[in-house]
C-alpha cells in the first residue's frame, strides 16, 4: 500500500517534532516529502518552501498551528490524500468540517506514536 506521506511544518532543527517525524518516517521506509519555512535537507528529504503540487499523496502529517493551517486548506484539499494527521497542538475543528466535506479522512493523533506502535 502507497503511504506516501507531507510533512507540513518540517523543521530542519532535530529537537522538533516534524523533524524527529521525517527520520521515523524514512527509518519505515515511507516515502517522504516535506514543506516547511527552510529549505534543506532531513534524512535525505528535501524540505520544500513553496506549495509543490505532489502526485499520490497518501496522509498529510500537520505540523502547523491552526492558524497557519488556514493557507494550506485548498492546497491539502487539491493533494486528495486518503487522510491528514492532526498532531498535538493542530487540532482544528473548522478544518476537519472542510476536509469531512470533500471526503477526505482525519485523525487527531501523535505520527510519531502511530509509527512507534506499528498503527501508521
Amino acid at each position: 500500500m502507497n503511504k506516501k506521506t507531507l510533512v507540513l511544518g518540517a523543521s530542519l532543527n532535530p529537537v522538533r517534532y516534524s523533524n524527529k517525524a521525517i527520520e521515523r518516517l524514512v527509518a519505515a521506509q515511507i516515502k517522504t516529502v516535506a514543506i516547511g519555512l527552510r529549505s534543506g535537507s532531513v534524512a535525505g528529504v528535501i524540505i520544500e518552501t513553496e506549495k509543490i503540487a505532489f502526485t499520490a499523496v497518501d496522509t498529510v502529517t500537520l505540523y502547523l498551528n491552526t492558524e497557519r493551517q488556514k493557507g494550506y486548506y485548498s492546497y491539502i484539499i487539491s493533494l486528495k490524500p486518503r487522510r491528514v494527521i492532526f498532531n498535538p497542538g493542530t487540532e482544528n475543528q473548522e478544518f476537519y468540517a472542510l476536509l469531512s466535506a470533500n471526503k477526505i479522512d482525519y485523525e487527531i493523533a501523535c505520527t510519531l506514536v502511530l509509527l512507534a506502535t506499528n498503527q501508521f
